[in-house]
């Protein structure tokens, strides 16, 4: 779940060295607080915030003080947004935008084929609507194209009359694309946050990864770039009294996108992104996006949708057409407008995802006995290529194995031409995206980019010995992290004290995601009096626990036939007392509010 680090035993939650699991459970340390000062912090922020002092502990180990306690609990883009003239080259951009909607010019946008290449294509769409004008949208092939800006695709914008081309979560990267593009005609600004060596020749490039940006909002998306954009460009139609005769966007409006693409391209929800994210989640609770709307019926998420909605359920079906199938699927459900086609939209998605799932499921089984053997073999990173892998599932399948064995994972997919297009997946603490780039600076890499912990790539197949060589002295860190990795806990609490209050205290620390886990605690010393198989297909597992109070609860592991800690919790020949790692979540049903815990791990009291 975390990046692992060394600990003394003193460290270690009830003396657990080797769970169910195989792993060990620390005390999660605070990075900003010394032990005092955490402990001093908790109680201040508890009577602040008039919270336990658990939860006050939670809230200071992820480094807020109590002057900051208001703001991380109820974070407000009015209290975080910066300026957006601090990231390099946006005042240009977005002057340049503002010219082009004054003088009804012709504006194209051209977006990758993920959820956040998506989202930032929809929320310029959704703005330029508003603005009185209509943008061409352009998403290439994944197959066909490739990712990013190519020159047929961009010479036939060129063709169409078209003045400006926004570049959405791609074109950092794409200097051999633009300089083939006479841009006396038009102008090229680039919406990105993809590494690269230096900015393409255009006229505008807005990526807070620039090596030149000092605006140290490098965690953000390109959705959250678009945003910025969009203020910025509002800010610059203003002063040119725009709206004197034309109706302001309310930009508010955006934030679900934004949410949505923040918590799929896994950015860190700390800062500005919490922000973006509780206040997207909000606009996407009233289901006024006919869209998303859609979707989320499709999936099922019949709840007020929270980070998790975002990242299982509408990500997974967004990314699927660009996978797959048609790659501006996505597009398309997020700018539509009539309910009946975003509903034929959102099943068309659900659909091509499920034949995703069947595809990954195939190449996962093949690649993980191979990804196992490099993980014998000693390599700090696992880098596969195969001629029967499907080019679309590449990232899926890397993430999953990256999971399983706490490796930085490389998965490609080998095409007819001798070349391997594939996508890697790291972990805390390891820079991918700087390797790739890394890599091909030295030669070895054809194509390639990405951020810390994704990354994009392409490369001949004789270069792969010593590609994988290079990889594995750049990241050799990696090498010292177990395969299994330990759990991080922040609270112990009996039965009796694990209640819907607790509960809703722990809820008030969301939005939950890369940077801002969901806090882990520990049920001591429970019985467990039942445990039953329940769901369509018998996988999930539901526990009924009894604490030594007599306090009863239910809890729950989802895909038990892949989980290794089931045969213990099932095996009633041993009634010993457990301890059981978990999250403490609010449940509510028919008017009523339950608190249930969602097991991790568990290990013998």
């Amino acid at each position: 779940m975390t990046e692992n680090h060394s600990s003394s035993e003193a460290s270690l939650v009830l003396n657990t060295k080797q769970s169910f699991s195989g792993r060990r459970w620390l005390w999660r340390q605070s990075s900003s607080h010394d032990p005092m000062t955490l402990d001093r912090y908790a109680q201040l922020i508890a009577q602040k915030a008039s919270i336990s002092e658990i939860v006050g502990k939670m809230i200071a180990i992820r480094g807020v003080s109590p002057e900051q306690v208001n703001h991380f609990l109820s974070p407000t883009l009015r209290s975080l947004l910066p300026d957006p003239s601090c990231l390099k080259d946006m005042d240009i951009a977005a002057n340049r935008i503002a010219k082009a909607v004054i003088n009804h010019e012709k504006i194209a946008i051209f977006g990758d084929y993920d959820v956040d290449g998506g989202c930032s294509t929809a929320i310029l769409t959704d703005l330029f609507t508003g603005l009185g004008i209509d943008p061409v949208t352009y998403i290439p092939d994944r197959f066909k194209e490739g990712y990013g800006p190519n020159v047929p695709a961009i010479e036939g914008l060129v063709q169409q009359g078209i003045d400006l081309i926004i570049c959405v979560d791609c074109g950092t990267a794409a200097h051999h694309i633009f300089r083939e593009i006479p841009q006396d005609k038009t102008d090229i600004v680039v919406l990105d946050h993809h590494k690269s060596e230096t900015p393409p020749p255009i006229l505008a490039t807005v990526n807070p990864n620039r090596l030149d940006c000092t605006s140290g909002l490098g965690y953000l998306c390109a959705g959250g770039v678009s945003f910025l954009t969009a203020v910025a460009v509002i800010r610059a139609l203003r002063q040119q009294k725009f709206f004197e005769n034309h109706p302001e966007p309310n930009l508010f409006n955006l934030l679900d996108l934004v949410a949505l693409s923040t918590v799929c391209d896994v950015m860190p929800l700390t800062g500005l992104n919490r922000a973006l994210v509780t206040q997207g989640l909000k606009i996407m609770a009233k289901r006024e996006r006919i869209g998303i709307a859609a979707l989320l019926d499709v999936a099922g998420v019949n709840n007020t949708p929270d980070a998790f909605s975002c990242g299982f359920a509408l990500g997974p079906r967004i990314n699927a057409g660009g996978r797959i199938s048609e790659s501006d699927l996505g597009v398309r459900l997020l700018t539509c407008k009539n309910p009946v086609e975003a509903h034929q939209l959102a099943e068309r998605l659900d659909t091509i995802n499920k034949q995703r799932q069947s595809v990954e499921k195939d190449m996962l089984q093949n690649a993980i006995d191979r990804a196992m053997k490099q993980h014998e073999q000693g390599n700090s990173v696992i880098m596969l290529h195969d001629l029967q892998w499907h080019p679309g599932i590449v990232g899926i399948v890397a993430g999953r194995i990256k999971e399983q064995i706490n490796r930085p994972t490389l998965i490609g997919a080998e095409l007819s031409d001798g070349t391997v297009k594939g996508s890697g997946r790291s972990i805390p603490g390891l820079d991918l995206g700087a390797a790739i780039i890394a890599a091909k600076q030295a030669g070895l890499l054809l194509h390639g980019g990405g951020h810390a912990m994704a990354a994009g790539y392409s490369y001949h197949i004789d270069q792969a010995p010593m590609l994988h060589d290079f990889l594995n002295k750049y990241l050799a860190k990696a090498a010292q992290c177990p395969t299994v990795v330990d759990l991080e806990i922040e609270g112990i609490t009996t039965l009796a004290g694990a209640s819907v209050e607790l509960a809703k205290q722990i809820e008030r620390l969301t939005p939950f995601g890369n940077g801002n886990d969901e806090p882990l605690i520990v049920l001591s010393n429970v019985h467990i009096l039942r445990s039953d198989r329940i769901g369509k297909d018998g996988n999930t597992l539901r526990l009924t626990l009894q604490g030594e109070d007599g306090a009863s609860i239910k809890a729950l592991i989802f895909k038990a036939d892949q989980n290794p800690i089931v045969p213990f919790l099932e095996d009633f020949n041993n009634r010993r007392p457990v301890h059981l790692a978990g999250w403490l979540r609010v449940n509510s049903w028919n008017g009523r509010e339950s608190a249930d815990f969602f097991i991790k791990d568990a290990t013998f009291a």
